[in-house]
């Protein structure tokens, strides 16, 4: 069954492109593993916050992401620039076009 994640990150003030380029790279990374069936970024209208939207075909696609050496760089790098912690929401599908 596909998993769903929605992150929402929020830069420090004054970090915001340094952020949104390590979401780049990560990014990148992400739609080179065989699990992920789509990663996106996005920024919140009107404000700095940045929507990551992925899509993995299962939950070990999900666990080798969180384990990838360009994940795992993320979250160091990130760590730095953050506000806060990053928001993050896993949901379930109901009905979702193929």
């Amino acid at each position: 069954m596909p998993v769903k994640i929605v992150a929402f990150v929020t830069p420090k003030p004054g970090r915001e492109a340094e952020l949104e380029a390590a979401v780049r790279t990560a990014v990148a990374g992400a739609r080179g593993e065989p699990g992920n069936l789509r990663y996106d970024a996005w920024r919140e209208k009107g404000g700095e916050r940045i929507v990551i939207d992925e899509l993995y075909k299962d939950h070990d696609a999900v666990e080798a992401h969180r384990n990838a050496p360009h994940y795992v760089a993320f979250r160091a790098t990130a760590a730095d620039l953050l506000a806060g912690p990053p928001e993050v929401t896993v949901v379930e599908e109901i009905d979702v076009a193929a």
